[in-house]
């Protein structure tokens, strides 16, 4: 049996490599979730990459010393937040890691590979085009005024995550595909001596065309958060009009509240 502080290993699994956990009897925590909690943070890393199985819940109780409720419960809990999955004849299998991002003015591809979570990047449209009204006003610029326009699919352990919508001044930057697809357009931005400074930032949800549905591997009408923002460099300039699309079933915004005295 497993004693106050004991570290435990995990069973290995067909796919999974043997991970450490540590269950602490003598808190007020429940076992099930520091178990439940030490597996997710798992997942999140990408120690538990989709696809990865479990061994069965009669096999891990042994090994960790824990009664099968226990075990499934912790299991339990994570099936129903999405990043499990009971398949019969196959076993308990990593679905994916939901994606956790603080509203802070940062790039989704600094976060993600700031998480572990092995950012990628397809570049699907990146054109010249004149600006929207909409994106005109908030960039400050002329209607019809130039742009680039930049679609990327933004994905994490070679699964879809986001589809990305930039609007930019078409005399911003030099951008080319291939640098856009190696790392972030902030990374970018900064690399060309612009400092970022503040945003505008509208979050809200939608369901999925069927366009977004087919590039994002959601189906149509699936819940999608969406994130519309204008960014703007440290001379009050606007640089970056945003507006992206986020799969709800692998992605959530993080928000710290404070008390206004």
């Amino acid at each position: 049996m497993t004693k106050t502080g004991d570290r435990a290993r995990a069973v290995t699994g067909p796919v999974l490599g043997s991970l450490d956990f540590v269950l602490d009897r003598g808190s007020p925590v429940p076992l099930y979730h520091q178990f439940a909690q030490q597996l997710e943070a798992a997942i999140t890393r990408g120690d538990l990459a989709p696809g990865d199985l479990l061994g069965n819940e009669v096999d891990l109780s042994v090994r960790l010393g824990l009664s099968r409720p226990t075990v499934r419960q912790a299991i339990q809990s994570l099936v129903d937040k999405g990043l499990l999955v009971r398949r019969r004849g196959v076993g308990t299998q990593v679905v994916h890691s939901q994606v956790r991002r603080p509203l802070e003015l940062t790039s989704l591809y600094d976060d993600l590979e700031a998480a572990g979570q092995g950012p990628g990047t397809r570049v699907v449209r990146h054109e010249t085009v004149p600006a929207p009204p909409g994106v005109a006003a908030a960039l400050g610029l002329a209607e019809g005024g130039e742009t680039v326009l930049l679609e990327r699919l933004r994905s994490t352990h070679g699964r879809p995550v986001a589809l990305l919508c930039n609007y930019l001044p078409a005399d911003l930057l030099e951008l080319d595909d291939a640098r856009l697809e190696s790392t972030g357009l902030y990374r970018m931005m900064r690399a060309a001596g612009i400092t970022l400074h503040s945003a505008r930032q509208t979050v809200g949800a939608r369901p999925a065309t069927a366009g977004e549905a087919a590039r994002l591997d959601e189906e149509e009408g699936a819940a999608l958060l969406t994130m519309h923002r204008t960014a703007y460099d440290d001379t009050g300039r606007a640089v970056e009009y945003a507006a992206h699309v986020y799969r709800a079933s692998r992605y959530s915004f993080d928000f710290q509240l404070l008390v206004r005295s």
